[in-house]
């Protein structure tokens, strides 16, 4: 009795193992999509008043684990009755992602034209800025729940031939560390420049170190996030790049002689260039008819 006892402790350790070393890996896989996660949810919960922007970013991270709550069983379903459409879901999330950053590449060398038209600003209503909040809080989790498709299925495409019970606890595991780490960070972000103006009216001196901290960590926060912007797209490129490369034979070939880093980034690349030529030239022929 005792011997069985702690064989299955053994199998529970040996599992935890398994299941510890696979979160990691999956979890790597996964980081492109986290970064680009990252800024984008750093946009939607700023330019909210200082007082509403926790409040609003804890209304997003609760649709995003009911996101998760929805996605997870609908994955691991069809991973047990269908696993080939996880790999179909995986090539078109990645020609997805593939468009995305080639998107962001276009728009980065030939922006759109802005407007020079006069805006007239007129005072909001309290009820008037809590719909608007609403509406951006809605977005956001529209925004939330295809990036979680993605990572969901990027993750379960790693442990794909590993025994069920594994899956479900290794993605599940993914996908709760994306949830908290991102919407940890995007918190501190969002409060970055609120806690920069506090040490700024720290003291009454000027040029005291609580002003040049607090310059700086106001000032910063516009670059951090176009900063992760542009390391969100790289990684976005490289992701798809890598699950092209892994999942169609012949692009498995494709400039062996490269490294594998800058092989993944130029398949990237090309199908997110392809890609928008196809939105690009379907868009023009709905404008002509």
């Amino acid at each position: 009795m005792a011997s069985g006892f702690f064989a299955v402790l053994d199998d529970i350790a040996t599992l935890m193992d398994d299941v510890a070393s696979m979160s990691k890996i999956a979890t790597k896989k996964t980081a492109g999509i986290l970064g680009d996660d990252l800024a984008v949810n750093a946009e939607k919960a700023s330019g909210f008043v200082s007082s509403r922007e926790i409040p609003v970013l804890w209304a997003i991270t609760k649709g995003s684990f009911l996101n998760k709550l929805i996605i997870l069983p609908a994955a691991f379903l069809l991973s047990a009755f269908l696993p080939w459409a996880i790999t179909v879901i995986l090539v078109l999330g990645a020609i997805y992602l593939a468009y995305e950053g080639g998107e962001k590449i276009y728009e980065y060398f030939f922006p759109h034209q802005k407007s020079h038209a006069k805006i007239h600003v007129k005072e909001r209503t309290e009820s008037e800025i809590l719909a608007l909040e609403k509406k951006r809080i809605k977005e956001a989790i529209v925004t939330d729940f295809i990036l979680s498709v993605e990572i969901v299925i990027i993750a379960l495409g790693t442990v794909l031939e590993e025994p069920l019970v594994t899956r479900i606890i290794v993605v599940s595991v993914v996908a709760i560390i994306a949830t908290v780490g991102v919407y940890g960070i995007v918190a501190l972000l969002v409060r970055m420049d609120d806690f920069g103006n506090r040490l700024i009216a720290l003291n009454t001196k000027s040029h005291s170190f609580s002003d040049v901290m607090g310059t700086f960590l106001v000032r910063a926060l516009p670059k951090v996030i176009k900063g992760l912007s542009v390391i969100g797209t790289i990684a976005l490129l490289l992701v798809a790049g890598g699950i092209f490369i892994h999942n169609i034979d012949f692009l498995h070939h494709f400039l062996p002689s490269l490294p594998s880093l800058l092989q993944e980034f130029i398949v990237g690349l090309v199908v997110g260039l392809i890609g928008l030529l196809v939105v690009k030239g379907f868009q023009k022929m709905f404008k002509q008819s």
